[in-house]
């Protein structure tokens, strides 16, 4: 069992950054990928980025790609989502999701666990 709690979440400027985190509960945290979804007003929730248990493989939906970075620190039992170069589209509440295993997916349905969510609105 994991639980995950988001923070960082805020109001920021158009080109400006944010960091948010995804603190995990339990020992295994290593063992999972970990991903970001985010969810506007009125639309689906949809992929951001992901990371494999190791760090070492990152994947980003093209619309973030260059401008998010996203990170995990096993020790910490944290996952991280660097948001650079903000633009109003952006703006939706931000959900971190962790599915057992090495390998990561962009469909929210193949992840067992979610957070709360942060709210993320960018202004022009």
């Amino acid at each position: 069992q994991v639980q995950l709690v988001e923070s960082g979440g805020g109001l920021v400027q158009a080109g400006g950054s944010l960091r948010l985190s995804c603190a995990a509960s339990g020992r295994t945290f290593s063992s999972y990928a970990m991903a970001w979804f985010r969810q506007a007003p009125g639309k689906e929730r949809g992929f951001v980025a992901s990371i494999r248990w190791s760090g070492g493989s990152t994947y980003y939906t093209d619309s973030v790609k260059g401008r998010f970075t996203i990170s995990r620190d096993n020790a910490k039992n944290t996952v991280y989502l660097q948001m650079n170069s903000l633009k109003p589209e952006d703006t939706a509440i931000y959900y971190c999701a962790a599915r057992g295993g090495s390998y990561t997916y962009t469909t929210p349905s193949e992840y067992n666990y979610w957070g709360q969510g942060t709210q993320v609105t960018v202004s022009s």
